[in-house]
C-alpha cells in the first residue's frame, strides 16, 4: 500500500518539482495534496489523515512550520524535513532522528528518505505509541533550532521505534558495520541505524571523542587511559575502550589539557 503525502511549502514552483519527483521517482508514495500556508495545511491533514508530511522549513522563520505540527490534533504522521540549511541546522536533525532532505533535492536522496518511510510506517502501525515518543522528539527539534542551541538530548532509532535519551547516560558507542551500537551506563544498549560518522557529528565535541575508528567514548566516565598490551581507555564501570595508535598522541595532549 503506497504511503499517502502531502507537501507543504509556501513557493508554488518548490511543492511542484517536489510533488513530480516524488510521483515520477518514488512509486511507494500517492502525492494526495499540496499547502502554501500553515492554516491550509492543517485543513487537509484533518480532512484526508496522510501518512507523510514533507514540510518546507527555514530559519529563522520556520516557526510557522513546527507550529502546524503543535496544532495538529491526532498526530499519527511522519515528517519529513526539506530545507536548505546546513551545518548546525544538519546536526540538530539527526539528534532528533527525522528525516530531511536538503535542497536542492536529490533524487537518490529523497528514494532513500522513502525507503526508511515504508519501514518505520510499518514499525509505527504495529506500534502506534511510537507516535508520541516522534512528536516529543518534533518538540524538542523545534526549540533547539528556534532557539539556536545544542541538545543534550538524542533520538535513537531502534527495531521497536524511538527511545529519547540525555547524552550523559552514554558511555560509549562503537561502530557495527554501517549501524551504531549505543551503550548506556545502566547496562542497557541499542542498535541505531545511523553511522558513527553522525554520532561524531551529533554529539557534543567536548564531552565525546572518537578515539578509534570504531569507537566514540564519554569523556566525562573516562578514568584513566593505559598502554599496557595496547592502548586504552578505561571508563567507569572498568570499560576499556581500544585507542587506536594513531590518535595515541591527540587524544593523550588533549587529556593533558582538560580541566
Amino acid at each position: 500500500m503506497k504511503l499517502r503525502a502531502l507537501v507543504v511549502d509556501d513557493e508554488e514552483f518548490a511543492r511542484k518539482n517536489l510533488s513530480m519527483m516524488l510521483q515520477e521517482h518514488c512509486p511507494e508514495i500517492e502525492v494526495i495534496g499540496e499547502a502554501s500556508r500553515k492554516e491550509q495545511a492543517i485543513e487537509i491533514i484533518t480532512k484526508t489523515e496522510p501518512d507523510v508530511v514533507f514540510l518546507d522549513i527555514r530559519m529563522p522563520s520556520g516557526a510557522e512550520g513546527f507550529e502546524l505540527l503543535e496544532e495538529i490534533e491526532n498526530k499519527n504522521f511522519l515528517v519529513v524535513f526539506v530545507t536548505a540549511f546546513k551545518d548546525y541546522a544538519i546536526r540538530a536533525f539527526n539528534a532528533s532522528a527525522v528525516y530531511y532532505i536538503l535542497k536542492p533535492i536529490d533524487i537518490e536522496e529523497l528514494q532513500l528518505s522513502v525507503e526508511k518511510l515504508v519501514e518505520t510506517r510499518e514499525n509505527y502501525s504495529n506500534s502506534p505509541e511510537n507516535y508520541s515518543t516522534y512528536f516529543d522528539s518534533l518538540k524538542e527539534l523545534s526549540t533547539n533550532l528556534l532557539d539556536n542551541k545544542q541538545s543534550s538530548r538524542i533520538a535513537i532509532s531502534h527495531t521497536k521505534g524511538l527511545k529519547i535519551v540525555d547524552d550523559d547516560t552514554i558511555t560509549h558507542l562503537e561502530a557495527s558495520g554501517n549501524c551504531t551500537m549505543i551503550y548506556f551506563n545502566d547496562g542497557s544498549r541499542y542498535l541505531d541505524t545511523r553511522t558513527l560518522k553522525i554520532y561524531q557529528n551529533i554529539l557534543n565535541p567536548e564531552k565525546f571523542c572518537r578515539v578509534h575508528k570504531s569507537h566514540i567514548i564519554n569523556l566525562e566516565i573516562l578514568k584513566e587511559y593505559v598502554n599496557d598490551d595496547g592502548h586504552f581507555a578505561v571508563l567507569k564501570g572498568d570499560i576499556r575502550v581500544p585507542v587506536a595508535r594513531n590518535r595515541v598522541t591527540d587524544f593523550v595532549r588533549m587529556l593533558k589539557g582538560m580541566k
